[in-house]
């Protein structure tokens, strides 16, 4: 039996064992009970309730609208569904950039109210104190550097980070920042591949990387990105794993049919 398969529950320990047994580790998003019960018995190690559902699920043009009091209600429906993996969330825009304090209770609300396993925050040493004090108090924290997606008003586009020595070098003290802060796992976005891999190589923690190359311990898409449901977002970071909305419209396209044609229901399928 694989390593993997011995571990009946993922925790921050398994995947510190992961990285150091060199076995990569899987990740995806869920925001709902269904699609979370699907990803658990498939075998997904982490699962991140993103705040991308701002993007995915309500169809805002960032990740800044959504709330705490959203967040928190889809954590409890995704946590419903899991029995394996990992569940973590990503603490939303303004619920930690305030203060220390801000962000602390913020993410005790989200541990006490939620059946997650940890909080994510965005950003290195600026966040640092925050992920300190919350690390102290017995609540994981995986980090997230590189593209971090709640400052992007400030960064004025998606484009990739860390192609300048200057820039890299900020983002890999970035990476030591939230490692020494006590973060379990840090999540590398849109960096040069060779980046990762240096940053990789220069933390304890296990790295999880989006569009940051294949040296990261770990990958993660949004789950309706891999699956081709969301077909106007076409980084070349993802790929889709099938093609969703195809098949789901023609299923819609099929059901509408069959009712004007009066072939549903049938007898069958009647009462």
């Amino acid at each position: 039996m694989s390593t993997e398969q011995e571990i009946k529950r993922i925790t921050t320990k398994s995947l510190a064992l992961l990285k150091k047994k060199k076995i990569k580790i899987t990740a995806l998003t869920a925001y709902d009970f269904i699609t979370a019960k699907l990803l658990d018995n498939a075998g997904i190690d982490i699962i991140l309730v993103g705040d991308s559902l701002s993007n995915v699920f309500q169809g805002n043009e960032t990740t800044l609208p959504v709330t705490m009091d959203e967040m928190i209600y889809h954590t409890k429906s995704v946590a419903k569904g899991v029995n394996r993996a990992m569940v973590v969330v990503d603490m939303p825009f303004m619920s930690y950039q305030l203060s220390v304090d801000e962000g602390f209770r913020n993410a005790g609300r989200i541990m006490k109210e939620t059946s997650a396993s940890a909080v994510k925050l965005e950003g290195g040493q600026r966040v640092a104190e925050t992920i300190r004090k919350i690390t102290e108090a017995g609540i994981p924290v995986m980090g997230h550097v590189g593209l971090t997606p709640q400052s992007i008003h400030q960064f004025g586009s998606y484009r990739e980070r860390g192609r300048t020595k200057a820039e890299a070098d900020e983002i890999l003290n970035d990476a030591k920042a939230v490692e020494q802060a006590g973060a379990f796992c840090i999540v590398l976005e849109k960096i040069p591949a060779s980046l990762a891999k240096k940053i990789s190589t220069s933390v304890t923690v296990p790295t999880i990387g989006i569009g940051a190359g294949v040296y990261c311990d770990g990958q993660i898409l949004v789950t309706p990105d891999m699956l081709g449901l969301n077909m106007d977002f076409h980084p070349r970071f993802v790929r889709h794993y099938c093609k969703l909305a195809d098949t789901m419209t023609e299923a819609f396209k099929k059901y509408i049919e069959d009712i004007r044609d009066k072939k549903f229901p049938s007898p069958d399928e009647s009462y």
